[in-house]
C-alpha cells in the first residue's frame, strides 16, 4: 500500500498566509494534519532499516557447460571443463537468481588467495530478469 505524500507549497503558503490573519484553529488543524502525515512517512522510512538487513545470496557466474552424463562420469581429478565464457569477458553478478551487474574477476589485494569482482556495468529493468 503506497500513499502519495505531496504538498503544493504555493497553495499551502497561500492558505497559511490567509489563515494567519484569522485567529481560528482551522489553519492549525491543517498544519497538524500535515505534521502527522510527515511523521507517519518518516516512520515508514525508518522501518526500511529492518529490510536492509535481510540477507541475499550473491553469486558470480564464471560460465557454464553442457555435457552428457557419460562425459561427466569420466571426469576425474585434474580434468578441465571448458566454459562458455572466454578470458576477458565480463562475469555476471546474480542476486537471488537475477542478474544485477557484470564485472571483471580480480584478485583481492588483502589476500592473494581470494577472488573478487570489479563491477563494470549495473544491469537494470527487464534486462536483468531471472535466469533459466
Amino acid at each position: 500500500m503506497k500513499q502519495s505524500f505531496e504538498v503544493d507549497l504555493n497553495n499551502a503558503a497561500t492558505a497559511a498566509g490567509s489563515d494567519a490573519s484569522r485567529p481560528d484553529g482551522a489553519s492549525f488543524g491543517k498544519l497538524a494534519d500535515l505534521a502527522a502525515r510527515a511523521a507517519e512517512e518518516t516512520s515508514r522510512l525508518t522501518n526500511l532499516d529492518s529490510i536492509l538487513r535481510i540477507p541475499v545470496t550473491v553469486q558470480v557466474l564464471l560460465g557454464s557447460a553442457v555435457m552428457p552424463v557419460a562425459d561427466l562420469m569420466k571426469l576425474g581429478r585434474g580434468a578441465v571443463i571448458p566454459l562458455d565464457h572466454r578470458v576477458g569477458e565480463p562475469v555476471e553478478v546474480v542476486v537471488n537468481g537475477r542478474i544485477v551487474a557484470r564485472g571483471a574477476v580480480v584478485v583481492v589485494e588483502d589476500e592473494n588467495s581470494r577472488f573478487g569482482v570489479s563491477l563494470t556495468e549495473i544491469v537494470g529493468g527487464i534486462a536483468g530478469d531471472a535466469m533459466a
